[in-house]
């Protein structure tokens, strides 16, 4: 059981106008944990993990990540972290090692720091032909792969992830959640969000929102037992009828 709290939030809230897309809402992440932030398109998840990386003021309600208050510690927080989204990650018009040197800089690695890491990411990732080659040129899945390690550049404690196996097939997806294993493994808090219920089977803990609420947060195992059901599939589906 991991006890080290890394992320602490409470009565988090976010509106829009007269619309509330996150309601108070409160809950710890654990070092080394492998945390899954689910719901259906419009939840919440995204708004809440935007709170959490400092790139959106929460309306009231507080935060910590990696020991740091979010609202008044903002910078050394997105130094703290990395971050990989579905829709934007990787520049396509660079080539694979422009990427890394790029990326490298914004974490404020040294000139030393980014060739020695670069070279260890591409012998990882088996791409020393491509190395040279434009992103874009890349399929899907290793788009992927690639942004996900490139997001671990400055060896940060927390990664925050974004429905990063979105529009992958299930062998890379597989992959992919191998690459996390292993960096959990090395004490990495991972902090995803998904609407794939099978992938909520691979976290240690998961939390599903509806409307804005967290409406369940537990292991799977526990959910599954709780809501007398034998998938996170059918857990979601108990869930979506209570709210309605």
């Amino acid at each position: 059981m991991k006890t080290e709290k890394i992320i602490s939030v409470q009565n988090l809230t976010k509106m829009f106008g007269d619309f509330t897309a996150v309601k108070n809402i409160s809950f710890d992440v654990y070092k080394g944990e492998i945390f899954g932030f689910l719901g259906a398109n419009g939840a919440g998840k995204t708004t809440a993990m935007k709170m959490l990386i400092g790139i959106s003021k929460p309306t009231s309600g507080s935060s910590t990540v990696a020991g740091l208050d979010v609202a008044t510690q903002t910078e050394k927080v997105k130094k703290s972290i990395g971050y990989m989204s579905q829709r934007f990650s990787l520049y396509d018009d660079l080539t694979i090692r422009e990427n890394i040197n790029f990326f490298g800089g914004i974490y404020g690695l040294s000139r030393d720091q980014i060739r020695q890491k670069s070279a260890r990411l591409i012998e990882s990732l088996g791409l020393q032909k491509e190395s040279k080659k434009l992103v874009k040129s890349l399929p899907l899945g290793w788009k992927q792969k690639l942004a996900f390690s490139i997001s671990l550049l400055h060896e940060p404690k927390i990664v925050f992830l974004d429905e990063p196996t979105g529009g992958v097939d299930p062998i890379t997806r597989r992959q992919f959640w191998e690459l996390i294993y292993a960096e959990a493994d090395k004490g990495t808090t991972i902090f995803v969000t998904t609407h794939y219920m099978d992938e909520a089977e691979y976290c240690d803990r998961v939390s599903i929102m509806a409307e804005g609420e967290i409406e369940a947060l537990d292991s799977p195992k526990k959910l599954k037992k709780q809501y007398n059901t034998n998938s996170m599939d059918g857990v979601f589906l108990k869930l979506a009828r209570n709210v309605e």
